[in-house]
């Protein structure tokens, strides 16, 4: 029913067990004159003011944030940086390289002084000014970082009594290979986003290389100097090249390693050993590293995959000491394979400084304190 004015004339409806509020206004059940629009706005006002006055001084649950693959792989990134810079293996590794460098410097002075020995420096010359007036029928000159020195004669004994005549040799190479470089330079490839250990991850059995593994192939070896391109920029001395030219020997003969066989006695051939236990030591502790690792990630992805929440996860990371929080799973913040950011390593890079384990920890917590601030 409308009146003159235009406003409707009729018995409330309110239901006065969920409005009880109300009760006042509409008991007497007596026509009430409103405007449809101000009553509603009203019957709102009061429904919020009564819960407010409801919610007064309580906390509202919050909302459990949902993981999905997405954020299940950052948060992996996060443990597997806490894993790694805490692995006992991890210390090996870095001593393995630390060890390698200094029988590094000691071999290279040991290697020129035996080459130098069996070829003089006036045999060089000799040689030099030869090709220079007879081009190749002078003889041949090749800058070598790679050797085989052979140790004295012994004799050994088999089962039915025959001796034998052995000679030992052993390869030393100076220059930096594709596994090596791998192994050698694991943090910097981790920290320009690539991954060092998708070789060791097969442990041998090619049939597992699928089209990512050769994607990875490609881009770690190009990031190495081992695989180039006429894209790339010709004015940075790659790594490889960068070994390259930190030893080189000229030698007499071809450019096949094998061709010069260098005798020295038991002592020297032993210490040419080292370097070679030493350069397989930095291959092995890698191996090492990443099976310690890998062990402890596949326990946790399984357990990932059964967490819904991120609580479920922070919770875990907190009994394990490793410092988890909700910025990692924002896409632009995510320290998923890195170590450290490329920006944070660049001065670094240049520089090419070693950080010491402890320096590399502070660094990570501080990248991850960062993230919190930022997100």
């Amino acid at each position: 029913m409308i009146n003159s004015r235009g406003y409707a004339i009729q018995h409330p409806t309110i239901d006065q067990a969920n409005l009880s509020f109300l009760i006042p206004y509409i008991s007497k059940r007596e026509h009430i004159l409103y405007n449809p629009i101000d009553i509603v706005c009203q019957v709102l006002y009061k429904i919020n003011m009564q819960i407010n006055k409801l919610t007064k001084g309580k906390q509202m649950p919050e909302k459990r944030l949902t993981l999905n693959t997405e954020k299940r792989k950052s948060i992996e990134g996060v443990f597997q940086t806490h894993f790694e810079l805490n692995s006992p293996k991890y210390t090996l590794h870095k001593q393995a390289i630390a060890d390698y460098n200094n029988v590094r410097t000691e071999t290279k002075v040991l290697a020129e002084t035996v080459v130098r020995g069996h070829q003089p420096q006036e045999d060089i010359d000799t040689i030099r000014s030869m090709i220079a007036k007879y081009n190749s029928s002078g003889g041949e000159l090749y800058k070598d970082n790679c050797f085989y020195f052979t140790a004295p004669e012994r004799t050994e004994t088999d089962s039915d009594g025959r001796v034998s005549k052995i000679i030992d040799e052993t390869h030393v190479k100076f220059e930096l290979g594709k596994k090596f470089a791998r192994s050698y330079y694991r943090d910097e490839i981790k920290a320009k986003g690539l991954n060092p250990d998708f070789h060791v991850a097969i442990n041998g059995n090619y049939d597992k290389r699928s089209p990512s593994y050769y994607t990875m192939e490609s881009q770690v070896n190009k990031f190495t100097g081992h695989e180039t391109s006429s894209n790339d920029n010709n004015t940075e001395v790659s790594m490889k090249q960068e070994w390259k030219n930190d030893f080189q020997l000229t030698t007499i003969g071809t450019s096949y390693c094998h061709s010069r066989m260098f005798a020295v006695d038991q002592e020297t051939y032993e210490k040419f050993q080292m370097y070679v236990t030493a350069q397989a030591n930095v291959l092995r502790t890698h191996e090492e590293l990443f099976a310690h690792v890998d062990g402890k990630m596949s326990k946790l992805k399984l357990g990932l995959k059964s967490y819904r929440y991120f609580d479920q996860a922070k919770d875990l990371a907190d009994k394990l000491g490793v410092a988890l929080n909700e910025g990692i799973l924002n896409e632009s913040s995510s320290m998923a394979l890195s170590v450290y950011s490329p920006t944070n390593l660049a001065d670094l890079l240049t520089d090419k400084v070693e950080l010491t384990r402890e320096e590399k920890i502070v660094m990570a917590r501080r990248i991850m304190q960062e993230t919190q601030a930022v997100n």
